[in-house]
Order: C-alpha cells, then structure tokens, then sequence
C-alpha cells in the first residue's frame, strides 16, 4: 500500500477550482486499489465537522485555519503538512508520499523535505502557474511567491508539471537545480450530447438572454487579468463576427472588473 497524503486544496467534495477538482475527480476515479489517498481540507474555527471523514475512499481530514488574511494558505499548508507527519508517526507508515499543490511554502520546505525524507518518504509539488505574475498580487508578494516556487523546486523530489509548457520553464529556468519533472496533464469528463429542447432550463437561459443555440462564442472563467478577457473582449469587438460574445464569471471584488465593464 502506498500512503498518498495530499495538501495545497480547499479540500473535497470539491466545491471551489481546479485543484479541487482535480482531488475529487484523482479520488472518484482511483484504479489502483494500492493507493491510499488523504487529502487535507480547510475549515474555520467555527466549523464543527468532525475532524476525519472518508470520502471517494480517500481519507479526508479537517484543519482548522484561523482568518489571518494573506498568510492563511501558507499557515494552512504547514498545519496540514504537520498533521500528516503525525499521523504517519502514529500509524507506522511506511514510504509516505507527499504530495503539495502550489508553492506556498517555500521557506519551510528544506524542513518539511527533511522530515518527510526521514520517514522514508517523498515530496512531489504541482507548481501550478506562474503565481508570481498575478496582477492582483502586491510588488514584495509577487517577490515571496517567486523566490517560494524556487526553493519549493530545489527541494522536491519531483515535480508534477499540467503544462508542458510550466514543465518546460521548470526545467529552464532552474537548470541548475536539476529538477526531475514529469507532464500529467488533466482529464475532462465527456458528457452525452444531448438536445437542447429536453433541457428546460437550458432553452429558457437562451430565450431570457436573447441568444440562439449554437449562434454565440462561450467563456467560463473568473473575471481576472490572467484569464485574458480584455484581449477576448477587445478582439471580438475587432472581428465582423455576427455571433454573441457571452461570459459567465463571478464579479470578483478587483479593480479590473470596472475598469474592463467601463
């Protein structure tokens, strides 16, 4: 049996993007009975779940983060990490893997590394994207989330790429680290075609908004910077297309929100 412990979600059932997501649906669809998942899950002070549930056979287990503001993810991936290492310790397993999604924590991660290597086992991180670059970061925040992906790369063991192209600029830009990679990239589940007019609510969104089947182009994706909609929007506006634009997204609380609607 091989002892999985996963950090870095909100924790499933999945109910926020695409790391949890991705838990949910790694969980739902396991093949190999010799896998053993945990899967670390974020709660508030106030939340009185019990503290381990099973869910897709994965055992979930809750740890309480206090609001802290911008150093809650970073408090939630250690506290995480730590209640993994115990339980290890406690139940005598043998050649953990731990498995990190995001690089949060890079100061701590010669540590974390060296405990788990202790224990006879591994850390794999997923770096996910350039979080460095995000336009809703601050300056010196960018600046930590960028030197943390770099210490977080240095000590891992392997790092799980869902982009080859992020596979690509792993290997790059820390040569000198000698990082081992790999490319997973994540499935999709396809649902049956079906017809429009057996979907009620489907035919009344279209009528309510004035749109007909298969006459617009569809975005889905929260109203950020690095989801590219200035540059969708500005170059729709640009084309003779007599197709519908339509975007589905939260209205997040940023400033480019309006300033884009405007």
């Amino acid at each position: 049996m091989v002892d999985v412990f996963i950090v870095g979600s909100k924790g499933i059932p999945a109910q926020y993007g695409g790391y949890e997501t991705f838990v949910d649906k790694l969980t739902e669809n396991r093949c190999n009975m010799d896998i053993k998942y945990h899967v670390a899950c974020k709660v508030r002070r106030d939340d009185h779940s019990v503290k381990r549930f099973s869910y897709n056979h994965a055992d979930c287990f809750n740890v309480t983060v206090p609001k802290i503001g911008a150093a809650e993810a970073i408090y939630y991936d250690l506290a995480a990490i730590n209640e993994s290492i115990a339980y290890i310790k406690k139940n005598k397993i043998e050649a953990p893997i731990l498995y990190i999604l995001a690089c949060r924590i890079g100061p701590f991660m010669s540590l974390v590394t060296k405990r788990f290597h202790s224990l006879g086992g591994k850390v794999y991180i997923n770096p996910d994207g350039h979080e460095w670059k995000r336009a809703k970061w601050s300056a010196p925040v960018r600046e930590y989330w960028k030197q943390s992906e770099r210490m977080m790369v240095k000590r891992a063991d392997l790092i799980v790429c869902d982009s080859k192209n992020i596979e690509l600029y792993i290997r790059n830009t820390y040569r000198s680290y000698r990082p081992q990679t790999t490319f997973i990239a994540y499935g999709a589940d396809l649902p049956r075609t079906f017809k429009t007019s057996d979907k009620t609510d489907l035919v009344e969104w279209l009528k309510d908004h004035n749109l007909k089947e298969r006459d617009f182009y569809l975005v889905v994706g929260r109203f950020v910077p690095e989801n590219n909609l200035k540059t969708i929007i500005t170059e729709f506006m640009k084309s003779d297309t007599e197709k519908e634009l339509v975007i589905i997204s939260n209205v997040e609380q940023n400033k480019f929100y309006p300033r884009l609607h405007n």
